[in-house]
C-alpha cells in the first residue's frame, strides 16, 4: 500500500494502482455503475498531455528527463495498453476534473515509473505541476472532445458514404420492378422499388455532407485558455506552441478560437453536431421501418422484399425470423434523439464561465456516434447488401389496386374517374376496362 495525502485527508491505495489520490476519491464519489469515460475521450485527452510535454521540451523548461518520459508514457497508453486505469465514471460533477486527473495520476505514475521511482513520488514528477502544467480542465477536456468527436464524424461520414453507395446499387438492381407507391400507408401511384431506394441513397448523402462538413465548426478549440479562456498561468510560447504540436499530432487543422473564453463557456457546437446525429438517426429509423413494412409477412405481409434471415424469431413460433437488423437500427435512432435532448439541455445550463455539465455532453455525443457508426455498418452488410426483392408481389399488389386511375385524371378529371371507381365494384380491371371505355 502507499499513501497519498490532499487538501481533505489521506487515503491508502495499493501499491499496484496507477492512479492517485483524486481519482480514488471520484470512484467513491460517483458510484453509478454506469460506464466508463469513452476511451476515445481519454485517448484524445492523453495526446494533449504528449503535445504540452513535447512543447515543454521545446521551450527547455522543466526538470532533466520529465517532459522527454511524459511524452514517451503517452506513447504507451495510445497503443491501449493500460485501459484499465482509467476508472472514472462518465457522468461526475466537476465538469470533468476527474478524469482530466486520472489521466493526470496515471502519467505521472507511469513516468515516474520509467525514470525508476516508486508511484506517489510526485516531489519528482507531479500529476499537476508537470503533466498538467499550464494547462487547467476547462481547456484540455472540451479539446479532447473536439478531437474526439472530429475524428469520430471522419469514421461516421465515410460509413454513410459507404451506405449511400450500398442503396444506390440497390436503385440500380432494382430499377425495373414496378410496385405500388403508397403514402400515409394507403395506395397511391405506380413506382418503382429502385426509385424508392434511391430516394434513401439521397436522404443519407445529405446526411453523409452535413456530417463531412461540420468538422469545420469543432476545430476552434480553446487550448490554452485553462480556467476561464483568458489564459491564467499558461506561458505565450506554450499557448501558441501546443497548438501546432497538436495539429501534427492529430492531423486535424486545429485552431485557436479568436475568443477562447465563448469555448470555455458555450457548447452550442455540440448541439449543432447532436442535431446532425439526430437527423441521421432520424433518416435510419424511416428506412428502416419502410424495410419492415415491405419485408412483413411472409404470407400476411406485403413481402415486397425479403431481408437476410439471419436468426431464429420465436423460442414458440417454428420457422419465424424476425426483421432483427431494421429494429436495432431504429433503436439505435431512438437512443440518439434521446441523447440530443440530453445534449441540449446540458449546454443549456452553461452557467457564466464554465458549463459543468460537459461530461454529460461528451458521453451522450461519443456515444451517438460510436452507436451509428456501427448501425450503419451493420445496416449495410447485414442488411441493405442482402436484400432480395419479390418482383412478383410487387406486381401483384399493385394489380390489386387503383394505383393506375391516377394517369386517367387529366384526361377524364377528378369526379368522373372517382364515378367509375366506384362503379367497378371493387373490381381494378373492370374499372380499366371502364375507362379506357
Amino acid at each position: 500500500m502507499r499513501s497519498e495525502r490532499d487538501k481533505i485527508g489521506e487515503i491508502l491505495l495499493e501499491d499496484e494502482k496507477l492512479y492517485g489520490i483524486q481519482t480514488a476519491r471520484a470512484m467513491d464519489n460517483f458510484k453509478l455503475e454506469h460506464k466508463k469515460t469513452s476511451l476515445q475521450l481519454i485517448y484524445a485527452l492523453v495526446t494533449i498531455k504528449k503535445a504540452a510535454a513535447m512543447t515543454y521540451q521545446k521551450l527547455g523548461v522543466g526538470k532533466d528527463g520529465v517532459y522527454a518520459g511524459i511524452s514517451q508514457v503517452c506513447d504507451m497508453i495510445l497503443q491501449g495498453k493500460l485501459d484499465d486505469a482509467f476508472v472514472t465514471e462518465a457522468l461526475q460533477g466537476g465538469a470533468g476534473t476527474s478524469t482530466n486527473m486520472n489521466v493526470n495520476e496515471v502519467i505521472a505514475n507511469l513516468t515516474l515509473l520509467k525514470l525508476g521511482f516508486k508511484k506517489g513520488s510526485y516531489d519528482i514528477v507531479h500529476p499537476l505541476d508537470d503533466v498538467n502544467r499550464g494547462q487547467s480542465t476547462n481547456d484540455v477536456y472540451p479539446t479532447a472532445l473536439r478531437i474526439a468527436a472530429i475524428q469520430m464524424l471522419r469514421k461516421l461520414s465515410e460509413a454513410c458514404a459507404q451506405l449511400q453507395q450500398a442503396l444506390q446499387t440497390k436503385e440500380n438492381e432494382f430499377d425495373s420492378i414496378l410496385k405500388l407507391g403508397r403514402t400515409e400507408l394507403m395506395d397511391a401511384v405506380p413506382i418503382t422499388l429502385g426509385q424508392e431506394f434511391g430516394s434513401y441513397a439521397q436522404a443519407v448523402a445529405r446526411d453523409r455532407w452535413r456530417l463531412y462538413k461540420v468538422e469545420e465548426r469543432l476545430r476552434q478549440v480553446n487550448m490554452g485558455g485553462t480556467a476561464v479562456g483568458i489564459g491564467n498561468n499558461a506561458e505565450r510560447k506554450y499557448r501558441f506552441g501546443v497548438i501546432e504540436v497538436l495539429r501534427e499530432l492529430t492531423g486535424i487543422g486545429l485552431a485557436t478560437a479568436e475568443y477562447p473564453m465563448d469555448i470555455t463557456q458555450n457548447n452550442d457546437v455540440f448541439v449543432e453536431v447532436s442535431g446532425l446525429l439526430k437527423a441521421l438517426a432520424v433518416n435510419l429509423m424511416k428506412i428502416s421501418n419502410d424495410l419492415r413494412l415491405m419485408n412483413s409477412g411472409p404470407r400476411g405481409g406485403l413481402s415486397e422484399i425479403t431481408l437476410a434471415p439471419l436468426q431464429m424469431g420465436s423460442t414458440i413460433m417454428p420457422g419465424k425470423v424476425n426483421p432483427v437488423i431494421p429494429e436495432m437500427v431504429m433503436q439505435v435512432s431512438m437512443r440518439v434523439m434521446a441523447n440530443d435532448v440530453a445534449i441540449s439541455t446540458a449546454a443549456a445550463h452553461g452557467e457564466f464561465e464554465l458549463n459543468a455539465f460537459l461530461p454529460l455532453i461528451a458521453d451522450s455525443l461519443l456515444e451517438s456516434m460510436g452507436l451509428l457508426l456501427n448501425a450503419a455498418e451493420l445496416f449495410r452488410t447485414k442488411c441493405i447488401e442482402q436484400i432480395k426483392p419479390n418482383p412478383e408481389r410487387c406486381r401483384e399488389l399493385l394489380e390489386l389496386s387503383y394505383a393506375f386511375t391516377a394517369a386517367y385524371t387529366p384526361f377524364l378529371g377528378y369526379d368522373k374517374v372517382r364515378e367509375i371507381i366506384e362503379k367497378s365494384s371493387g373490381d381494378p380491371q373492370k374499372a380499366k376496362e371502364m375507362l379506357d371505355e
